[in-house]
């Protein structure tokens, strides 16, 4: 992966994540709802197995899962770190447009 790639990568994940973020917690009047679901989407996205396996065998799927957590690359998780960040900043400007009095949904 370039550098571009890179910093592309960083900007998208970012970006979805904060629309993403933003809109969740707008319609379910939430500031965090998104950060404390993301650990669930990064899951979704590592592995490489149907989501039912969690739910018919968790113990091979979850223990398979956090292998591939822990042989990820520091490029993938700074990519991953970039969408955490986008979640954050999501919860942070909701909360400052509900404190400054902008009623949403």
């Amino acid at each position: 992966m370039n550098v571009v790639q890179f910093a592309v990568s960083m900007l998208l994940f970012f970006v979805l994540f904060f629309g993403i973020g933003f809109l969740l917690n707008m319609i379910l009047r939430s500031s965090w709802i998104m950060a404390v679901f993301y650990p669930v989407v990064v899951l979704l996205i590592v592995d490489n197995f149907k989501t039912g396996l969690y739910f018919t065998n968790p113990a091979e799927a979850f223990s398979t899962v956090f292998s591939m957590l822990t042989n990820l690359k520091v490029v993938d998780i700074i990519i991953l770190s970039a969408g955490f960040i986008g979640t954050i900043a999501a919860g942070i400007v909701i909360r400052w447009l509900r404190k400054n009095g902008y009623q949403m949904f």
